[in-house]
């Protein structure tokens, strides 16, 4: 198992050291610096918080709620800064994918090969 996580620790010093990687964190670290965007977050996940509350407690969220969330979401996806870090989390998620899938590769040439490792 220690090789694995070792294989896996290296992946990720690989991965931290792509463009879209990179470009994730710099996007990320703007983000942080852009108080008014970090605000309406703020403001975007307590609003969800509350409506997924009444939602579980079988309540209908009010109609001021659902248009204030509707409000606000709108306002983030015009930011730019926010139009950045998706973009760019979007480009990083497609590297992982590729990823998954060469980790599928290799756990099927795994499955077929012959030869056991003991463990």
């Amino acid at each position: 198992m220690e090789a694995i996580q070792e294989k896996a620790r290296e992946i990720g010093r690989l991965l931290s050291q792509t463009d879209e990687y990179k470009a994730l964190k710099r996007a990320n670290e703007q983000l942080s610096e852009d108080r008014e965007t970090v605000t309406l977050l703020n403001e975007l996940g307590a609003l969800q918080d509350e409506l997924s509350k009444e939602l579980r407690d079988g309540k209908e969220p009010s109609a001021e709620n659902q248009e204030e969330y509707g409000r606000l979401a709108d306002e983030l996806q015009q930011k730019s800064i926010y139009q950045m870090v998706v973009a760019a989390q979007s480009n990083f998620d497609r590297i992982m994918v590729r990823m998954n899938e060469e980790i599928g590769r290799g756990i099927e040439a795994g499955e077929q090969s012959r030869i056991i490792l003991s463990s």
